[in-house]
């Protein structure tokens, strides 16, 4: 019951971040490629393609803007100083993947911007993995699956 709450309130704040970032014009707009999948967002993708946008559009509402993370309705870890990061795979199977209360963005995001989104986490917020994510990497990921 909990985790239905959580995807519930992650559904409401990504759809009201969306409506928000259609109407400012912030690039983070979500697009409709007649996909016929479902996921969090349903057929939707994002239109914003470097990491910055996609990290403050999609990321920033659970791990925060400074990457902190957060305790409450949920359990949000921290990616700032975050060792996890230090290997490009770990991060790139989060959000192609999703686990607990983290949605899969397998059906939102294209292999590049999983790559820029993990890459921009790895290189701010006091991390320092400078190696880059590459998309061979992020489709060796989706095809896994």
């Amino acid at each position: 019951m909990k985790s239905k709450i959580i995807l519930a309130g992650l559904v409401l704040l990504t759809a009201n971040y969306m409506s928000s970032a259609a109407q400012a014009g912030d690039g983070v707009a979500v697009t409709n490629p007649s996909a016929g999948h479902a996921n969090l967002l349903g057929s939707s993708h994002f239109a914003a393609t470097d990491g910055e946008h996609l990290y403050n559009g999609v990321c920033a509402a659970c791990h925060m803007p400074n990457a902190m993370g957060a305790t409450g309705a949920g359990s949000y870890p921290a990616l700032a100083k975050n060792d996890k990061l230090a290997t490009a795979a770990y991060p790139v199977m989060m959000v192609m993947n999703g686990h607990g209360a983290m949605p899969s963005f397998r059906d939102n995001m294209t292999d590049a911007q999983v790559a820029a989104v993990v890459g921009y986490v790895r290189t701010h917020f006091g991390n320092n993995y400078t190696d880059p994510v590459s998309l061979d990497e992020v489709k060796q990921v989706r095809e896994a699956k």
